[in-house]
């Protein structure tokens, strides 16, 4: 029985008791941001916002503590139209050629997002002013980084160098967490052939989602000697979510943040809502999704193509020109080129619909998914190119090619990969999850999300590989929805994609360290591990991560 039937079988009885309390209204969905009237059989019942408002109705025992309902604060309640932020900057210490020496806090801030209320982040580094998102650390292939890490916070955590080929010992893996008021000192030296977007955020385990929505989250930048994109002018997107209460306040997860993956009403940019972007050049863009769970399908619209220049691991071989969309799962990145074409015109960067699969919780739909969210602005665009006003027509840069050489990961001639295979499921307990005892935790008791038929322990090795060998990795998702993959110390390059028995080739060369696996599909891989220690691989939407869908692989 797949999850969504036996959710909906398991819940029937208690959401009938709650209905007749309620005058015998039918049913109930996901929590606040969603409008239930675009649910099947949920017409007229626009009202019921939150679904953990349930927990105290007869026959709904309080699923996993979760937390008082509180009211959300309105979509609209930031403050949006102002210019985009420049990211901040993490300075760097040292004074000697080829050393990044630095220092990084992470603490509790407080900050006014909203007018008249003020907000409790955790924050990296000087936070009291500038973006609500960690410091742009900027740093060149063949560096020596330092970086000294102090936790203020009240929770051990880490720092994990998202994408980076550092160390197993130095990449913050949650079997070495920081203790609230210690510090530690990450070193690793960025190899040659490293440069890319990449970013840095918490790993301790239970606890990464909690610490990434209250604000640990941040950019990096590793630069090459001889990019060709280096003259063009470069700007920087780090898209965050935040859920807010009324008052102000971070909310909690509730139920169905857990289940499905946080969403809040607000992406943000930069740290801010709905900003301005004014392109009067051709532009270089990198783009980050640095959000828990939400998936980015990205664009500027029919009439404004853009051109691909990159992915997690750095450029392509060549550009993919004439998109008009492009979709950022969790904890992806991308390069982008943004032409300010030859008149002034105004457009929006949007997130448009996208379906990744949310889990309803419904009497009338045993089968059914929440309807995707609708399309939403994240940034207004407004083309203002240079030259143009006077008459002259804007210079437009050509793109080069190739970007740089990318050859497909194979093993030597005569030698067969080594085959490992990685299967995303999950199981779903409801007398577990509305057990008295199950309020006295923090995360959902009954909620089970796995890799190989097992949530992740720390004392067990799930795959072993040997340093150098170049594999092959299946991931095949048996869920009922999206999860994107991700493998740490290293990018890997797709091979294919497998769904209802068909396969599709990867069109295009890239390298990568995180990829989307679709409800039916698995997608296969082609990757390398260079240095010895233990990794982790897990599912990058942060609650699904802390509920068990992370293994550990060893290299040897």
């Amino acid at each position: 029985m797949i999850r969504r039937q036996f959710l909906a079988h398991a819940l029937r009885a208690a959401v009938a008791s709650a209905a007749a309390s309620m005058g015998a209204r039918g049913a109930f969905a996901q929590h606040a941001g969603h409008d239930m009237d675009d649910m099947p059989g949920m017409e007229g019942m626009g009202d019921m916002h939150d679904m953990h408002n349930m927990a105290g109705m007869p026959g709904m025992s309080s699923p996993a503590a979760q937390p008082a309902a509180s009211a959300l604060a309105s979509p609209n309640a930031l403050p949006a139209g102002a210019p985009l932020a420049p990211l901040r900057k993490l300075a760097n210490e040292s004074g000697d050629p080829g050393t990044f020496r630095a220092t990084l806090v992470a603490q509790p801030v407080s900050r006014q997002l909203m007018p008249g209320k003020q907000t409790s982040f955790w924050l990296y580094g000087d936070a009291a002013k500038g973006p609500i998102i960690g410091p742009l650390i900027e740093v060149h292939e063949e560096d020596t980084v330092e970086i000294r890490f102090v936790n203020r916070l009240p929770q051990p955590s880490t720092v994990h160098w998202h994408g980076l080929p550092v160390p197993p010992d130095q990449d913050g893996n949650p079997s070495d967490p920081v203790a609230p008021g210690e510090s530690r000192v990450y070193r690793f030296t960025l190899p040659r052939g490293s440069a890319g977007t990449y970013w840095y955020h918490p790993h301790p385990h239970t606890m990464s989602a909690g610490q990434v929505y209250r604000g640990l989250a941040g950019p990096i930048i590793v630069r090459a000697a001889d990019d060709p994109l280096a003259a063009w002018p470069e700007r920087h997107l780090f898209f965050t979510d935040l859920k807010l209460a009324a008052d102000g306040a971070v909310a909690p997860n509730d139920l169905m943040d857990w289940m499905n993956g946080r969403e809040g009403q607000f992406v943000l940019v930069n740290g801010a809502r709905q900003p301005r972007i004014v392109v009067a050049r051709d532009e270089r863009w990198r783009v980050w999704n640095g959000c828990n769970a939400r998936y980015l399908r990205l664009s500027l619209g029919v009439s404004y193509p853009f051109a691909q220049v990159g992915t997690d691991g750095g450029l392509l071989g060549d550009a993919r020109d004439g998109l008009t969309e492009l979709l950022l799962a969790p904890g992806e990145r991308a390069e982008l080129i943004v032409r300010a074409g030859q008149w002034p015109s105004q457009t929006a960067l949007t997130a448009a619909v996208y379906d990744r699969r949310k889990m309803a919780m419904t009497t009338g739909n045993m089968h059914g998914s929440l309807t995707p969210d609708p399309a939403r602005v994240l940034a207004d665009v407004r083309f203002a190119p240079a030259g143009a006003a006077a008459g002259a027509a804007p210079t437009s840069h050509a793109l080069p090619s190739p970007l740089r050489p990318i050859e497909a990961l194979q093993p030597p001639a005569g030698v067969v990969a080594t085959q490992k295979s990685v299967v995303f499921s999950e199981e779903m307990d409801m007398a577990a999850m509305h057990r008295p005892d199950a309020t006295m935790s923090e995360m959902p008791a009954g909620m089970k999300f796995m890799i190989n038929g097992a949530t992740f322990d720390a004392s067990r090795i799930a795959l072993t590989s040997r340093r150098g060998d170049i594999e092959h990795w299946s991931i095949e998702n048996r869920t009922d929805m999206d999860h994107p993959f991700h493998l740490h110390g290293t990018q890997f390059q797709i091979i294919e994609r497998e769904r209802e028995g068909k396969k599709m080739p990867e069109p295009f060369l890239a390298w990568r360290d995180t990829v989307n696996v679709r409800p039916g599909e698995t997608v296969r891989i082609a990757t390398v591990q260079k240095m010895p220690g233990e990794r982790m691989f897990h599912c990058h939407i942060l609650e699904h991560e802390d509920l068990g869908m992370m293994a550990t692989l060893k290299v040897v």
